[in-house]
């Protein structure tokens, strides 16, 4: 390569060329099941369309507020305080581009080079590579099923280290679905005060969880305000990943800084989806409950396909996701998503693009119909018989034994 055409070093390409890969192989299959990727299947509710193509009409082509239209930040704080969160100011409210600028905004806004985060592995990925544009590092902390892939105070306090910055929460978990309890949320809150460090809560799937299971915010805990960046958005919520509208809440001491570099990489964020997600917050919640029925209806059935194959997997308890331990089945997972395409016409990523230290899980979105989710299941049994038979035949035949 010509010296001029190489890219910078803090231009790393992680594991995501696995998904491009498998998505190469699906766009050149017929009927494929598409249980990978984590957008919604739902079209955004009408009213907030309407919202949007009202605010085209009068006039919402223009740059707004660098931190967000007034009246949308307001609407964020009544939102965060009617589900438990802390009690903010508009003044505290940066709107982002979608929930994954605002997590690369703290990063570099936040993390001096050679600093760490500490996260749970597997985990969100992005947040590796917003800490590497940064010239800082994340630290994972291996998870396992024992915990439901849940990272515990204890297993992050023994991964601090003297460069140590930021807690990395993702609450519920991508890739896994599952939900880390309130009382170790309370735990994780401890280690960052005890050892002066800042959280990042990002909850975006916060308000798809299963009935029962309570997301604890970050913020609300006692002394916790004041060093937790708390991160969502419109996406998963209210199906509006194409508009791409999220946003941080952070201490009133860290937004300037957050603000600006905001503003560096975007200006504002789209005035007519700030329009939209002003509706979804001010407008019907039964959207909200239906999507989240309707993943459960879709949990239950892939759970149920899983279990009748045999399969383990995490215990679900919210976003849309299950992540499912393959290994048994006979192949690694990245070797098993592959076969599963080419054979079965199911589209699944493995864990390694998650920064899973195994190959031994694959993460299933809820992102078709029930009766895909049924078809999807009998395909992956397909596939697990021809592995199982093909393993069966290559067993030399018993001899008799010597006398």
């Amino acid at each position: 390569m010509a010296h001029s055409l190489r890219p910078a070093r803090r231009a790393t390409v992680r594991d995501a060329r696995i998904n491009a890969r498998l998505l190469e192989i699906a766009d050149g299959l017929t009927d494929v099941i598409r249980m990978g990727r984590g957008d919604p299947d739902f079209d955004t509710p009408a009213h907030i369309i309407a919202a949007g193509q009202a605010a085209l009409a009068n006039g919402a082509t223009h740059y707004t507020h660098t931190q967000g239209m007034l009246s949308l930040r307001q609407a964020i704080v009544r939102d965060i305080e009617a589900h438990g969160g802390a009690s903010y100011t508009p003044d505290q409210i940066v709107v982002t581009p979608g929930a994954q600028q605002a997590l690369f905004t703290t990063a570099l806004g936040l993390l001096n080079p050679g600093e760490q985060m500490v996260a749970a592995c597997p985990g969100y990925h992005p947040y590796h590579q917003a800490a590497e544009l940064a010239e800082a590092q994340v630290i994972d902390v291996r998870t396992t099923l024992a915990t439901n892939f849940s990272a515990t105070a204890d297993m992050i306090e023994a991964q601090l280290t003297p460069t140590t910055r930021i807690i990395v929460l993702v609450n519920p978990s991508n890739p896994t679905g599952t939900v880390t309890p309130p009382d170790e949320v309370e735990r994780i809150a401890d280690v960052a005060r005890r050892h002066d460090l800042l959280v990042i809560s990002d909850e975006i799937y916060s308000r798809l969880v299963v009935d029962g299971v309570r997301v604890q915010p970050v913020a609300s805990l006692p002394e916790m305000q004041d060093r937790t960046i708390t991160i969502s958005g419109f996406s998963k919520t209210y199906a509006m990943t194409g508009w791409r509208i999220g946003y941080l809440a952070a201490p009133a001491a860290l937004v300037p800084a957050l603000a600006a570099i905001n503003n560096g990489l975007a200006i504002s964020t789209s005035a007519v989806a700030q329009h939209a997600a002003l509706a979804a917050l001010q407008g019907p919640q039964d959207c909200v409950d239906e999507m989240r029925k309707t993943y459960e209806e879709r949990r239950r059935a892939l759970c149920a396909g899983l279990d009748t194959l045999g399969i383990p997997y995490a215990t679900p308890q919210g976003a849309f996701f299950v992540y499912a331990r393959v290994a048994a089945l006979g192949l690694g997972a990245t070797d098993f998503c592959e076969r599963l395409l080419r054979e079965g016409r199911v589209l699944a990523f493995p864990g390694g693009v998650y920064g899973d230290y195994t190959d031994d899980f694959i993460r299933l979105s809820l992102t078709v119909p029930t009766a895909r989710i049924e078809e999807a299941c009998r395909r992956m049994a397909r596939v697990a018989q021809a592995l199982a038979n093909a393993s069966a035949s290559s067993i030399p035949a018993d001899t008799e034994p010597s006398r």
